[in-house]
């Protein structure tokens, strides 16, 4: 059974960095893409960014040119560098993982088969 494991939240000011990091927990595991997704208080889970096995990636619009997805050295990791902060960004920040191979990165969280337990990000203004 395929585990995803986070670290890397945190509490920061409002301008600070992050770096989330996911790790699956069988070595031998190859996902088609691994991404983040993040849910604030009272609103729906929402897509924060992807990476496909080619190094494709993909980013909300409210956080292109802050956020930075990236592979770890295994091809089963992954992280999220998130620079200039904002209030807004304050969430629960999930890893996840596609299995399934395709032509392209999907966006909607239906689709990914794997999630990490959550990590919590605070930003303080």
């Amino acid at each position: 059974q395929v585990q995803l494991v986070e670290s890397g939240g945190g509490l920061v000011q409002a301008g600070g960095s992050l770096r989330l990091s996911c790790a699956a927990s069988v070595r031998t595991f190859n996902p088609y893409a691994m991404g983040w997704f993040r849910q604030a208080p009272g609103k729906e889970r929402e897509f924060v960014a992807a990476i496909s096995w080619s190094d494709a990636t993909y980013y909300a619009d409210s956080v292109k040119g802050r956020f930075t997805i990236s592979r770890g050295n295994a091809q089963n990791t992954v992280h999220l560098q998130m620079n200039s902060l904002k209030p807004e960004d304050t969430a629960v920040y999930y890893c996840t993982a596609d299995k399934n191979w395709r032509s392209r990165v999907v966006l909607a969280d239906s689709e990914y088969d794997y999630w990490g337990q959550g990590t919590q990000v605070t930003v303080s203004s």
